[in-house]
């Protein structure tokens, strides 16, 4: 019979050592960290940032330490070239720029034998964490990071993220499995180009779709039992029906509903701790209701009842804006997942002007996840800064340019009082005799510590205490030097001590949860429990 212990050693994140090439075939001269400094070089050298992706993409696939050496050692300048915002770009022209498989594709019309196609991946007994996509996220405009249906073209989002899984928490490369599901698309565009590479139909029904997920959930498992599944950018219906669905069942976890849920709540802790008001006193507005809208909203009930509210009195702390305006009871056609936080003490008109709803709502934090540029105006940031001594702005949508407001409207408008957070980056601004620093609500904080410590303690689920416990680890990581500058979120450059300290946490709630198959560690003090993450972490060679 197998221990636990024994499961826990053969759980290798490090690679076996590497042979040198034999003689001759590498040139006299040539050196490891000189290569590194050649690889930047030509990295810098590529004219716009699609070419930077393609060039990197290639370093990967030829030399794998080099990439992922470059990512950690310039984690400000790579990060947004391999994911956000580059990846959005990567997408559009993924079957243009194609030269090889990086990952699985399954297609609708593989239902009926998903099992025989999941068995094909080459590193079948390593795989341990898998991002699964559809290529198709957030109605009404159906756009994956703001940019439409995608179809099979979403492949790059999942090869992504496992990038940064890799770079932000050390899980060994062969232990990721990028998958795109193709269950068709509705964008003509693609359907008309002849260098399209995935179904040239149109998106299965419902019913074929639920079907077919419930057939590849089941054959995963079976596949690959060691492995934790990451759903990523699915329509919002689907979003949040699919989590629902299997979350108890499989080690599954949707990072736009929940990643992105624990970094918000991670950076409203942060910033309400910069924040004169008490915890009971904050009142947030939501402006966008998609899946991460109300996913975040969600998790955000968490900063109220670890307050000590009950999750009734917290929901009365949080406002909806949609496309039609406020959320409340009494207005017509308001989706069924977004009714948690219809409220019941309005019943005007509808209210559909973001400025009388911030008048009205008087918030002390505002939240955007619409994709509307520019929508928190110059007026509804002045607005909030004459209501609140610091008001906590977080325009959280992807890409840049579909930010809500950047970060240098929010600090003039605000006259420097804002507590600034945004999706994508921003540069640093000097105003009144400094300069600031933005703060970025990025997800690479959260799912590689996250997914990390559930793969080290093979969890049976990802439970909301683990989630929950990835948030409270975030917002405990800022160095004193961080605090003392009034950074919202810590350097992404300390990604890898920060992933390291959440993996002991999510492997704690884990074990306060019951949901731990490597019953070993629970014997470790935190002190030891670090020690073995940290060592379980792959370094590049």
């Amino acid at each position: 019979m197998t221990s636990a212990a024994d499961g826990i050693q053969k759980l290798k994140l490090e690679p076996q050592p590497k042979q040198p090439p034999a003689e001759g075939l590498l040139p006299p001269a040539f050196s490891r960290d000189i290569h590194l400094q050649r690889a930047l070089l030509q990295l810098r050298s590529k004219a716009s940032d699609i070419e930077k992706y393609i060039y990197l993409s290639q370093l990967k696939d030829t030399d794998e330490d080099i990439f992922y050496k470059l990512c950690l050692a310039n984690m400000n300048e790579i990060t947004p070239l391999i994911y956000t915002p580059t990846v959005g770009d990567a997408c559009l022209q993924y079957s243009r720029n194609f030269r090889r498989p990086e990952g699985l594709f399954i297609s609708i019309r593989d239902k009926g034998r998903i099992g025989t196609i999941l068995r094909n991946w080459p590193a079948i007994d390593e795989a341990r964490i898998s991002v699964v996509t559809d290529g198709k996220s957030f109605p009404p405009r159906s756009r994956i990071l703001g940019l439409g249906d995608l179809g099979l073209n979403g492949m790059p989002i999942a090869i992504g993220k496992l990038s940064l899984y890799v770079a932000g928490a050390g899980i060994r490369p062969s232990s990721t499995l990028p998958i795109t599901l193709d269950l068709g698309t509705n964008n003509q565009t693609f359907l008309n180009d002849p260098l399209y590479l995935g179904l040239r139909q149109e998106r299965a029904p419902e019913g074929e779709y639920d079907e077919f997920m419930e057939e590849f959930m089941t054959e995963m498992s079976r596949v690959y039992p060691k492995l934790l599944v990451q759903f990523e950018d699915f329509s919002t219906n689907h979003a949040f029906s699919f989590l629902s669905r299997f979350r108890h069942r499989f080690p599954l976890f949707n990072d736009d509903i929940q990643g992105t849920g624990a970094v918000v709540l991670a950076g409203l802790v942060s910033a309400a701790r910069l924040s004169p008001l008490q915890p009971h006193e904050h009142r947030i507005l939501f402006y966008g209701a998609g899946s991460a809208g109300i996913g975040v909203a969600n998790q955000l009930l968490s900063f109220f009842t670890l307050n000590g509210m009950t999750k009734e009195e917290a929901r009365s702390h949080i406002w909806i804006v949609d496309s039609k305006g406020l959320i409340y009871d009494d207005r017509d056609h308001v989706a069924e997942y977004k009714k948690v936080f219809s409220r019941n003490d309005y019943s005007g008109p509808p209210m559909t002007d973001l400025l009388d709803i911030v008048e009205y709502v008087r918030p002390t934090a505002l939240m955007g996840l619409s994709t509307v540029k520019g929508a928190f105006t110059e007026a509804v940031i002045r607005r909030m800064a004459s209501q609140t001594p610091r008001p906590i702005i977080f325009p959280l949508s992807n890409p840049s340019q579909l930010s809500e407001c950047t970060f240098s409207e929010a600090l003039r408008a605000s006259g420097g009082s804002v507590l600034f957070a945004s999706g994508s980056p921003f540069p640093e601004e000097n105003f009144a005799g400094r300069t600031w620093e933005p703060g970025q609500g990025n997800n690479m904080y959260i799912f590689p510590g996250l997914g990390l410590g559930s793969i080290l303690c093979r969890a049976s689920s990802v439970t909301d205490s683990m989630v929950e416990a990835t948030a409270i680890g975030l917002a405990n990581s800022l160095s004193s030097d961080e605090r003392a500058l009034e950074l919202v979120y810590p350097r992404l450059q300390r990604i890898r001590e920060i992933s390291a300290h959440i993996a002991v946490r999510v492997i704690r709630a884990a074990q306060a949860a019951d949901v731990d198959r490597s019953s070993e560690l629970r014997k470790l003090s935190d002190e030891e429990l670090l020690g073995f993450v940290q060592e379980k972490m792959w370094t590049p060679q």
